[in-house]
């Protein structure tokens, strides 16, 4: 439960309800007070939304701390989220969506899910704008649609989503639902990296290694290479390795080739694994 807790409280942080002294536009002392309630019953949609994640999470506040928890019940999330939902509130849309998503408090209904991303995306909410471009492009409650996704992972890349902006620039790569673009994908692959992706690092330093949509750059290439390696990517350690034992973009060092292709083959990369049994 602990880790469930967790995801949900970075999603939280993510939607900008949740700050790092507490609630955002709501008292700490009115998180789950019978004031809450209150509100809730008599119709007010944040209220309602607010007291669904009370219900989720757990916890409520007294004073500056949260303590003693409520119990956990996420059918009663659900049920405060549905009434703010159909009030047209975009965050108990989205979590509401989540829970038919994974089956919480609900049963798994893929179709309602997407139902509720679109209505939390049609209202700006980048979490939802994203999620709803990668199930349109694994097909997940929705007819496989490349463009359709694109225009969605844009809309949640604009606003600054880190795993939008990783997914529109592998689309502009395979040129799925978009014209085949190099420079546009190192453009979203940039800022997604900038913001600690590593598939996007590694996949930006393989373009810089390239020179696809760039200008060859060994150096950079190495700059990417290393913080996806740093991240424990296999294959970015085993091509790092490489770099260091031919100079490409770094002094040859041995000892650092090692150690890369040693970490690489310590997670069972098989081009690692060739190079030292030859």
């Amino acid at each position: 439960m602990r880790g469930d807790q967790n995801m949900w409280m970075r999603l939280l942080l993510l939607a900008g309800i949740l700050t790092s002294s507490g609630w955002a536009g709501v008292s700490k002392s009115e998180v789950y007070s019978a004031e809450l309630v209150k509100k809730a019953e008599a119709g007010d949609a944040k209220a309602q939304c607010d007291l669904g994640l009370c219900y989720y999470t757990a916890t409520y506040a007294d004073g500056d701390h949260f303590l003693n928890p409520v119990a956990e019940d996420k059918i009663e999330a659900v049920k405060w989220w549905t009434k703010s939902s159909e009030q047209g509130n975009g965050v108990a849309q989205f979590f509401l969506a989540s829970c038919y998503y994974k089956g919480d408090g609900v049963a798994v209904d893929y179709k309602e899910a997407v139902r509720w991303f679109t209505k939390s995306a049609e209202q700006g909410n980048a979490q939802a704008q994203c999620l709803l471009g990668l199930y349109y492009i694994n097909g997940s409650g929705v007819t496989q649609d490349f463009r359709e996704a694109v225009k969605w992972l844009t809309k949640a890349a604009e606003q600054g989503d880190a795993d939008a902006q990783h997914n529109l620039g592998l689309s502009y790569i395979k040129g799925n639902g978009v014209t085949q673009d190099y420079k546009e994908a190192v453009k979203w692959l940039t800022k997604a990296a900038e913001q600690g992706v590593e598939g996007a690092q590694s996949r930006l330093g393989a373009l810089y290694y390239q020179g696809e949509g760039v200008t060859k750059d060994f150096a950079e290439a190495v700059k990417w290479f290393t913080k996806s390696a740093e991240q424990g990517n296999a294959k970015t350690q085993f091509l790092l390795s490489l770099c260091y034992a031919k100079g490409e973009g770094v002094t040859i060092n041995k000892e650092e080739s090692v150690k890369w292709l040693t970490k690489s083959l310590e997670r069972r990369s098989e081009p690692a694994k060739n190079v030292l049994e030859h």
